[in-house]
């Protein structure tokens, strides 16, 4: 018997035998673990197979215990059992199983045992076994059992699952500090919501008494406080509260909060001081890293002023010199969800990366001597730099060239694909609105929303702008300028684009700045994302050992003068040091100063003269498995794949004559991230024939367009169309134009029949008859298709 029919057969009877059929405790069969990485293949993307387990066993919908792994009954029951201890490990679970039907292997992560078994555990046995080991007592094992709140397609994915409730196990067991690590993308807030249900659900408190409990969920801004309590939260419904605006309210459950509404200042001691240390149960922190826990901080004194709550907190960056306070604070993390593994599962989109620099940030920008700014100021000599640039010096040449290239590149791409443009401050933010905006001034009359800028100075105009750039379903605003308003909070799950005009030299701002396009949506045709970065700030942090979650490619550009691109290369390899660039100023980017007089003036230079030229793309690509970074060129990466799958040219050619293998070897370069269309776009080769191409790049052998390739059939091989009547060699002559326009590597019979012109000559029937029959049809398609490769 295969796999399948021992599934049936023998296997979940046995399981059902065991009780895990009845509710509430359940098998999932052929359980989707993860999606599969998705690899970008030229302007598309396809996923890899899913990673899917035979069995998951489930005490309870919210509980998943163990996982099964089958296998015919011809291989030893024990086959499978790696297997299935891989799934238990990524999955947190401490029962894995193999079976061949007649047989099953059992290895059990708490005793670190195997043996063999001639049926299942009960669910109720594997449920002792567990907490038995973890000590807790029986009202609180039942406790766990508390389900989520059901959200129509939101159930929680696996990590999802592990972490909420490593979270509510902490809670019941009496852990007070607890952290979760979560990459930005992975569903933080579903996660800290479906912990604060189950917590209020099952009526836990600090105490034990017979109440609900007081939770807070404490943020550093609005955005990230609003958005949750009215929408993911409201299943809370009136027992939500904002506290803002100094106003004290004592009789709801589950607050929200930003530091600043409650933090003390040099105008009043604090409104978290006008409710009890004890009040509150629980303090949810997210976005902890910035800056809640750092030993100096106001945000501090809240969280030791509420010391006897629980606290959790929430962030999603890994430990680094730059939130070492969290940590320290918090504690390590009970679960650690990171970008690598969201990508390596297909839970959150990959992205290319196009470093793109011009001739001022390559060698840096000197003012000529006596050279006045736009306000009438005498500009400081020096060399000033890319971390200079809209801090210290602004320079219009430089913003708009950088305005052109990013144009140049969505019109060759998508203009409307979402993209927002991260900037020093709020002042370039405009600048570089403005620009945007003067470079694509032709869809700004259809759509004067196509560019905006949203920052904090836009108030609810900037707020509307982002509501309509957030909706998947809306076409404008297109564009986004920002500075720091959405480098965390805002989910914008049709970001295409994040783009980089600002030095960022802290890790965790760049993670969250990138997380902004980590989501994938497969209905809007977003599966992937660029990062386009005119600061060099993205190589820097790539450079970095700590980072977590590489680039499928990195193309370096050359800009010329006026923003438009001088060459587009891929990088052999790169040598960047992983060190800070520069310091902050002292000042605020752009603030104003009062000047002798009482009058203010700018604290930058801003500077109109000049050209500048973007003078330098470095392709970044993973190998086949995904998980090792390369730094070849893709030109380099196809010649090396084609050359290990066939070491020498007459070995491909064998295969390639042949229409059946020929199919294998495009699915195996598909495999490997390797498509025929984007090679052709990539390498600027629209007429060469695929065959050629891969030949040249392997093999260095000379590279033949398709129309030659067709033309020698027509000249050399005259004697296999003359025995065809005319209408049928018409038709094959037409196939073969197709051939020549759209490189068709397979003529699909009947679906290449009803388009033009072949379809001119007749429906599929009567097609055929000029053939003498389907099959012989067939037969000089395949045979036309062969000679074509025959040298």
């Amino acid at each position: 018997m295969n796999e399948a029919e021992i599934r049936f057969r023998l296997i979940d009877p046995k399981l059902k035998a065991a009780g895990w059929e009845t509710a509430p405790h359940s098998l999932s069969p052929e359980h989707v673990i993860a999606p599969g990485r998705i690899v970008p293949l030229g302007g598309t993307a396809r996923r890899e197979p899913p990673l899917r387990a035979d069995y998951l066993l489930r005490y309870a919908p919210n509980q998943t215990i163990a996982v099964v792994e089958a296998k015919r009954d011809t291989l030893p029951a024990g086959s499978g059992l790696q297997q299935a201890k891989g799934y238990a490990e990524r999955l947190r679970l401490k029962f894995a199983y193999s079976s061949n039907g007649k047989r099953v292997v059992e290895f059990d992560y708490l005793t670190g045992r195997e043996r063999t078994l001639a049926t299942f555990p009960t669910p109720a046995e594997l449920w002792r076994r567990l907490h038995g080991q973890t000590a807790a007592n029986a009202g609180e094992s039942e406790r766990l059992l508390t389900p989520y709140y059901r959200i129509p397609d939101k159930t929680p994915r696996y990590y999802q699952e592990i972490a909420i409730n490593r979270a509510v196990e902490a809670n019941l067991s009496g852990q007070r500090r607890n952290l979760l690590t979560m990459a930005t993308g992975t569903g933080k807030t579903l996660v800290a919501f479906q912990i604060c249900w189950r917590l209020w659900d099952m009526r836990w408190n600090r105490r034990g008494e017979h109440r609900r409990p007081k939770i807070l969920f404490l943020a550093d801004r609005n955005i990230l406080v609003d958005d949750p309590k009215d929408n993911m939260f409201a299943p809370f419904g009136d027992a939500r509260h904002k506290i803002e605006g100094g106003e004290v309210v004592k009789s709801r459950d589950m607050y929200f909060a930003i530091y600043q509404a409650i933090a003390k200042d040099e105008r009043r001691p604090g409104l978290y001081r006008e409710f009890a240390p004890d009040f509150f149960d629980l303090i949810v922190v997210d976005e902890c890293h910035r800056g809640s826990a750092r030993d100096d901080s106001n945000w501090r004194d809240i969280l030791e002023y509420f010391e006897p709550a629980y606290q959790l907190g929430m962030t999603a960056t890994p430990l680094r010199e730059d939130n070492r306070d969290s940590y320290r604070y918090f504690g390590n993390p009970l679960y650690t969800y990171s970008l690598r593994q969201g990508i390596e599962d297909g839970f959150l989109a990959p992205y290319r990366v196009r470093q793109v620099v011009s001739e001022w940030d390559a060698s840096g920008w000197r003012p000529y001597k006596g050279q006045m700014d736009r306000e009438g100021r005498e500009i400081s000599d020096g060399v000033y730099e890319t971390k200079d640039f809209e801090r210290v010096v602004a320079l219009q040449a430089r913003t708009d060239a950088i305005a052109r290239h990013l144009t140049d590149f969505l019109k060759k791409t998508n203009r409307f694909d979402k993209t927002i443009v991260f900037c020093v401050d709020q002042d370039h933010a405009d600048a570089m609105r403005q620009a945007l905006a003067k470079e694509n001034a032709d869809l700004m009359r259809a759509y004067p929303d196509y560019v905006v800028r949203v920052t904090s100075d836009e108030g609810n105009i900037g707020r509307g702008h982002l509501g309509r750039f957030k909706d998947p379903e809306k076409v404008t605003p297109a564009i986004v300028t920002t500075s720091k308003l959405l480098t965390t909070g805002v989910d914008v799950p049709t970001c295409k684009n994040v783009v980089i005009v600002q030095v960022i030299n802290a890790m965790t701002e760049f993670k969250q700045i990138i997380g902004r396009g980590t989501r994938v949506r497969e209905d809007h045709d977003k599966l992937f994302f660029n990062i386009i970065d005119y600061t060099g700030s993205a190589m820097q942090r790539f450079a970095d050992p700590a980072f977590d979650g590489e680039p499928v490619e990195i193309t370096e550009e050359e800009m010329g003068e006026a923003g438009n691109v001088v060459s587009s290369r891929g990088k052999d390899g790169y040598d960047v040091e992983a060190e800070e660039t520069g310091t902050e100023s002292e000042f605020e980017p752009g603030s104003w100063v009062e000047a002798d007089g009482g009058e203010t003036e700018p604290r930058k230079y801003y500077v109109d003269e000049g050209q500048v030229e973007i003078v330098a793309e470095t392709v970044y690509e993973l190998d086949a498995d995904g998980k090792r970074l390369r730094t070849s060129s893709f030109r380099d990466y196809t010649g090396k794949t084609v050359r290990t799958l066939y070491n020498v040219p007459e070995a491909l050619h064998e295969h390639w004559v042949s229409i059946e293998q020929r199919r294998r070897i495009i699915n195996a370069l598909a495999e490997r991230g390797i498509e025929l269309d984007a090679l052709h776009e990539t390498l600027a080769q629209p007429d060469a024939d695929p065959f050629d191409l891969l030949c040249h790049l392997a093999y260095n052998a000379p590279l033949h367009t398709r129309k030659q390739r067709a033309e020698r059939l027509q000249r050399s091989r005259q004697d296999f169309f003359d025995q065809y009547g005319h209408d049928a060699r018409a038709i094959l002559n037409e196939l073969l134009d197709k051939y020549i326009e759209h490189g068709v590597p397979f003529f699909a019979i009947p679906d290449v029949l009803k388009v033009p012109p072949v379809s001119e000559h007749g429906n599929v029937v009567e097609i055929i008859r000029y053939f003498d029959g389907a099959d012989k049809m067939v037969e000089a398609v395949e045979q036309m298709q062969a000679l074509l490769y025959v040298d």
